[in-house]
């Protein structure tokens, strides 16, 4: 499982070099797509078909269903570390999180997230604010 978080910065033609930690996690490729919260979710081949998966099984007569798979999958791209161990982000994903200069690359239970640096200190901030509820983590701490 990926964990930690590392600040990095995006180049001039929208890439990403990969936490040396996260590497193995996506060598065999990678989908990126919307994220929740504002910024991306990355999951490795494997995981996306498992995703994929999900999403096939959603009620194409729900219209909360069929928001949900076109927010998330039709801003899926497909991607592969160069020889240099960057990531190239698509332009309208960038945009969509937010990315400019800067970027917070952090793990996640099977994926990882690309953060604008200020949506991620506002993420964290909310929880430290607003802390999950008691039942939500009743099983977290044995």
């Amino acid at each position: 499982m990926p964990f930690g978080e590392y600040p990095y910065t995006i180049d001039e033609k929208g890439r990403v070099v990969m936490p040396p930690a996260f590497r193995e996690f996506v060598e065999d490729g990678m989908v990126l797509t919307r994220g929740m919260e504002g910024c991306l979710y990355v999951f490795p081949l494997s995981s996306w078909k498992r995703v994929e998966e999900q999403l096939e099984g959603l009620p194409l007569t729900d219209a909360e269903s069929r928001a949900f798979v076109r927010f998330f999958y039709s801003g899926a791209s497909k991607a592969r570390l160069d020889n240099q161990s960057r990531v190239s982000v698509p332009h309208t994903l960038r945009t969509f999180a937010g990315l400019e200069s800067d970027v917070i690359v952090a793990g996640a239970p099977g994926r990882l997230e690309l953060w604008s640096p200020a949506r991620w200190e506002a993420a964290i901030q909310a929880v430290q604010s607003h802390p999950p509820k008691p039942e939500l983590l009743a099983n977290f701490v044995a």
